[in-house]
């Protein structure tokens, strides 16, 4: 059995449906099952039983002896929440929990960490274990992220296996639900359809040409296939970043987008809000290094093919993966 959290979401929800893809149909989905358009993520996927967030622990206590694995994707993601007491509660010691059964109860445990976690990127976007202590996160969801990886770090009672998934910029299908924290491809078929038109950040950095801001954009596809290996191999205990280790622009992604919809690129620039601006990322690159060296050995979706994907079989059909 396997015990899935954030399962309703977008991520999660890709996850169940690749293990049940791989016929895993015994888990259990953990989520607050609070919000019906995020529940749709749900629908078609098979599961042996919902238990809510806040019943996972007693739930775990009592049947901890039928569990084999757990995901925990589940998480507060909203980057624009500057209250630091949710991301206590539900990121930093939810997650606490979580580690503390899967040791006490010897099972293996993947969990999400988050690029959020490298900030402006002072110290690269290596998965080294020497710099965690050091990161300077920009947001307090990036800093719950930080925060769990330096207590996991520390503890002397760990899991059989365990690994901390540093997702970079990812897209794709099962994200109708996160409004503003969408990604920038879902945004943008939303606002060609609407307008034609694409608005993009323009650049306050003279190092960089409006729209040239880069970022590792993954494939959500690609990102439940490595979880699936880790799960499989059982590699080094540890940090893994979780990109492609390519970057590309935002003016690649538009276009791309653009393309999947047949349509000529049309693409405006506005400043980048002043509340944000000090905090923006130019660049973000994952170093893949562990993870192939780990043995994953997979080509990585290019930016096109993936936008392709989930635009023309996703957001145009309006339908789930």
């Amino acid at each position: 059995m396997i015990i899935l959290t954030g399962a309703a979401g977008f991520i999660g929800s890709v996850m169940l449906r690749q293990l049940n893809d791989a016929g895993i149909k015994d888990i259990v989905v953990s989520d607050d099952f609070s919000t019906e358009t995020k529940n749709k993520n749900l629908e078609n996927k098979k599961f042996s039983q919902p238990v809510h967030r806040d019943d996972l622990f007693a739930w775990f206590d009592k049947n901890h002896a039928k569990v084999d694995f757990v995901l925990h994707i589940g998480a507060r993601t909203d980057t624009t929440e500057f209250n630091k007491d949710i991301f206590d509660v539900l990121n930093l010691g939810y997650t606490k929990k979580v580690w503390q059964r899967c040791a006490e109860f010897d099972m293996p445990i993947i969990y999400a960490s988050s690029a959020a976690t490298y900030g402006l990127g002072e110290f690269g976007y290596d998965d080294d274990h020497e710099i965690v202590g050091k990161l300077k996160p920009l947001n307090p969801y990036g800093e719950s992220k930080n925060d769990f990886d330096k207590w996991a770090l520390k503890q002397e009672k760990m899991p059989p296996f365990w690994a901390g998934l540093k997702f970079f910029n990812v897209y794709g299908p099962n994200e109708y639900h996160k409004a503003r924290m969408a990604s920038v491809v879902f945004h943008a078929f939303k606002q060609i359809g609407e307008t034609g038109r694409m608005k993009l950040f323009r650049s306050h950095n003279p190092d960089f040409k409006d729209g040239e801001q880069l970022r590792d954009f993954v494939y959500v596809k690609d990102l439940v296939s490595v979880i699936m290996f880790l799960m499989e191999n059982k590699p080094m205990s540890g940090l893994y970043n979780l990109g492609t280790g390519k970057a590309r622009t935002f003016i690649d992604l538009v276009k791309a987008t653009f393309n999947a919809l047949g349509l000529e690129p049309k693409i405006d620039f506005i400043d980048t809000p002043v509340d944000i601006r000090d905090k923006y990322q130019y660049f973000t690159q994952a170093n893949m290094n562990k993870l192939r060296s780990a043995g994953y050995n997979k080509e990585f979706t290019s930016l096109e093919d993936g936008v392709e994907d989930y635009v023309v079989n996703y957001l145009k059909a309006n339908t789930y993966f």
